[in-house]
């Protein structure tokens, strides 16, 4: 894992490395998950059963769907506190995304004209639950809670089989997910995973429905299919690898820095972890205690590629310098590891999740915090959001003319239309007038 300088020569040309990690990896798949489309599209359930196969080596024809009965022998298998637990996980997470969701509103105008914004639920989602290097019951919670909030009728799941069935019944389902489903009121949960669930997602196969949004983060090939079917449906993000920066001031336990860094890396390979610090003693010693702590997790190999690859402590001139670096970048995760946060806040322009203070480390807001662990990464926090109960809703505009106000607002309507050449436009409006 390097540490470097920011005015090292080098240093640029280093982070730019890291924040195109997607992209690069992108280009080498979208030949392959275009195949994986096509196929789809072409032959429905018989393509879907055969990737699963392929990649996942489960038989899944004609047990696409998870049976009501495997979801109820996975929530037996699951301990009673575990359950309590994505319980108070669902209850937080609900709460935070009443707040701000949009409501339908009207008003007159000076000129007599009601005008409004009806707001509508979209009718059916879609959420992808990750399912290779590890489960996340967490993503179901985080993706269904806030449709559910929005008021989405069909909320379904794909996810990916693993390789043997467990004996608590669930089919090769993680049964941590299962129970995440039922708590979240998911409608139904299919065994299937990769580019080739987004496939059906988005064109629909004899089983598994078609729906207009698709939500969730997966690895490369799940990304790029998501950018690829997008416009047939709508998207929440195109998530890439995830990543963690984190700005300190020398203050705090170097330890717990080093954890930070380590909790992000074990994702994947292509995860990202960064620290800028101001302190040159506090540097050092989180590259040393990375080393020390890294010896007793059990995602070792993981960790050690992401750190080597993608992993970086930058010694930054002051805290205005740190902010800079931190602000191009557009993190998705950005700790404020800093002795008084809330007065740099104001100074964020992009980040994903901020997380003020050596107490709050970035695991918070994957799992009890409320706010949605959904968020914008490789930089695209500089124009988009966290997932959000307002993306599972749409938005239409109302408006109503009364005779008094088309009378006063038509002769200019008449000529807007006139000088874009629109003369059929204008004439809808002035055989009206006439008539008035």
């Amino acid at each position: 894992m390097k540490l470097i300088d920011a005015k090292d020569p080098s240093f640029e040309k280093i982070l730019g490395r890291i924040a195109g990690r997607g992209a690069e990896d992108a280009s080498r798949v979208e030949k392959a998950v275009r195949d994986i489309i096509a196929e789809v599209k072409k032959r429905g359930d018989i393509a879907l059963a055969s990737y699963t196969k392929k990649f996942d080596h489960v038989n899944v024809k004609g047990r696409l769907r998870v049976t009501e009965k495997e979801i109820d022998s996975a929530l037996r298998a699951i301990p009673k506190k575990d359950l309590e637990l994505l319980k108070l996980g669902a209850k937080r997470i609900a709460a935070f995304h009443k707040i701000g969701l949009p409501k339908s509103w009207t008003i007159k105008d000076s000129s007599g004209v009601t005008l409004g914004q009806k707001v509508t639920p979209i009718e059916k989602v879609g959420i992808y639950a990750p399912g290779g290097k590890a489960a996340y019951p967490s993503t179901v919670l985080m993706a269904a809670i806030p449709a559910k909030v929005a008021g989405v009728k069909e909320i379904i799941v794909t996810t990916p089989p693993r390789g043997t069935h467990p004996e608590d019944g669930s089919g090769g389902i993680n049964p941590y997910v299962l129970a995440a489903s039922r708590i979240a009121g998911v409608h139904a949960v299919y065994r299937v995973g990769g580019a080739q669930a987004i496939a059906a997602l988005a064109y629909g196969t004899k089983t598994i429905p078609k729906v207009d949004k698709i939500v969730g983060p997966g690895n490369i090939f799940v990304a790029t299919a998501k950018r690829l079917v997008f416009g047939t449906v709508a998207i929440d993000m195109v998530a890439g690898p995830s990543e963690i920066l984190i700005v300190n001031d020398g203050s705090g336990d170097p330890a717990w820095l080093a954890s930070d860094m380590l909790s992000q890396a074990e994702h994947d390979e292509l995860a990202s972890s960064i620290l800028i610090t101001t302190s040159h003693r506090t540097a050092r010693t989180v590259k040393k205690e990375i080393l020390l702590q890294l010896r007793s997790l059990e995602r070792r190999r993981i960790i050690e590629a992401s750190l080597e690859k993608y992993g970086l402590i930058i010694i930054a001139k002051d805290l205005e310098d740190a902010l800079r670096i931190s602000n191009t970048l557009a993190p998705e995760h950005l700790e404020l590891c800093v002795r008084r946060p809330k007065e740099l806040l104001g100074k964020i322009k992009n980040a994903g999740a901020i997380f003020l203070g050596h107490t709050t480390p970035e695991a918070c807001g994957d799992y009890l915090a409320g706010p949605n662990h959904t968020l914008p990464t490789g930089g695209t926090a500089r124009f988009s959001s966290p997932l959000n109960s307002t993306d599972f809703v749409k938005l239409s505009s109302v408006m109503e003319f009364s005779e008094k106000a088309l009378k006063k607002l038509g002769p200019s309507i008449e000529r807007f239309a006139e000088l874009e050449g629109l003369i059929a436009h204008a004439k809808s409006v002035g055989i009206r007038l006439k008539e008035l």
